[in-house]
């Protein structure tokens, strides 16, 4: 059985995983015959957002706690998870990405990605293993890598142009497809960049898993 990591970034759209995003991953590799290894950064969220709303809430909220949430308590610590045991990493979207496992949501191009997670996305890569990044996450790769990639986040211009800028190739990609660059083994998909349902977030989603665990082989 191949076990894929999946990194979370808290729960909820707005300030941590996108909730539909995450699911619908494990979903995809249980029904792939794949055993999913969540982690997390045990570290405080950058901020804490009412989703009823969209506003600012004063709180303090623990990442790692918050992503327990979507695996029902199923859920390392990031500094903990090593390239070695995994075939492959995928990672989930969410303004969580954004906020708690980079600084991009606050800092653009000048961005700087959370030190265990940069770690092990290269280890991975070092050692040949898949990577799979949707929605907004794919914006940190060009920050963890020296090459350029080609990604996609979907059709946004202006968060295009900035992955533009830092170096990437931008692929400009409808919702219900992937973006996969073959020599670096790296795969996105829009996702909750363009889906307004659940089941056109899960089209993508689903052939990211997919080629992922092929490309895991």
């Amino acid at each position: 059985m191949k076990k894929i990591g999946v990194v979370l970034s808290g729960c909820g759209v707005y300030d941590g995983s996108e909730i539909h995003e995450a699911v619908l991953t494990l979903l995809a590799l249980a029904h792939s015959g794949a055993e999913a290894v969540c982690f997390a950064p045990d570290k405080p969220q950058s901020d804490v957002i009412n989703h009823l709303n969209g506003e600012t809430v004063e709180q303090q909220r623990s990442v790692l706690q918050e992503s327990a949430r979507i695996t029902r308590g199923v859920i390392k610590p990031l500094h903990e998870a090593s390239a070695e045991t995994l075939d492959g990493l995928i990672v989930p979207g969410g303004f969580g990405a954004a906020k708690n496992l980079s600084t991009f949501a606050s800092q653009g191009i000048d961005c700087t990605v959370d030190d265990d997670f940069s770690r092990l996305v290269r280890d991975m890569h070092a050692q040949g293993k898949p990577l799979g990044f949707m929605c907004i996450a794919p914006v940190m790769l060009p920050k963890i890598f020296d090459v350029s990639l080609r990604i996609t986040i979907g059709t946004d211009l202006d968060t295009a142009d900035l992955l533009e800028e830092m170096g990437a190739e931008h692929i400009p990609c409808p919702v219900d497809d992937i973006v996969v660059d073959e020599e670096q083994k790296v795969v996105t998909t829009p996702a909750y960049m363009l889906a307004t349902r659940i089941d056109e977030a899960a089209l993508g989603i689903n052939k990211l898993v997919s080629r992922v665990l092929e490309l895991a082989e």
